[in-house]
């Protein structure tokens, strides 16, 4: 049997250069509420809408990863993407303060937040390249 933490993920190519932002937030921890977590990320269960206003931003592609109670996120973007301006913009599509408000109960983060609000973004500390730069 596959294990994808062993095997690695394939990651989309584009005919352009993207690029990406990475995020963080914590789960409450109990057992039950990550499970849960996990089942309305899962396909199927995550709301259209939500989905449609990610990719109407300018995201071209989104992960989240889990360890334990942590949460990491990937964001991939066009390079002229603005990341204040896209987060502001997509706190007013439909439904998206509903989805956070829905998320919340499981999250260590304040009732009524954004998504923007929850999820710190990360520095990157490293990077490694194949190519000399």
């Amino acid at each position: 049997m596959s294990d994808s933490r062993t095997d690695g993920y394939i990651v989309q190519k584009y005919d352009t250069q993207v690029k990406r932002f990475c995020q963080t937030l914590d789960l409450k921890d109990n057992p039950e509420l990550i499970a849960e977590y996990r089942k309305r990320h899962s396909e199927g269960e995550a709301w259209s809408e939500i989905l449609d206003g990610i990719r109407e931003v300018g995201i071209l592609e989104m992960e989240i990863y889990i360890v334990g109670t942590r949460l990491f996120m990937i964001v991939e973007t066009p390079v002229d993407f603005d990341w204040p301006t896209a987060m502001a913009r997509l706190s007013t599509l439909p439904r998206q303060q509903e989805w956070e408000d829905y998320m919340s109960e499981f999250q260590v983060a304040p009732q009524g937040a954004s998504s923007d609000e929850k999820w710190v973004l990360m520095e990157r500390m490293f990077h490694l390249y194949n190519v000399k730069e």
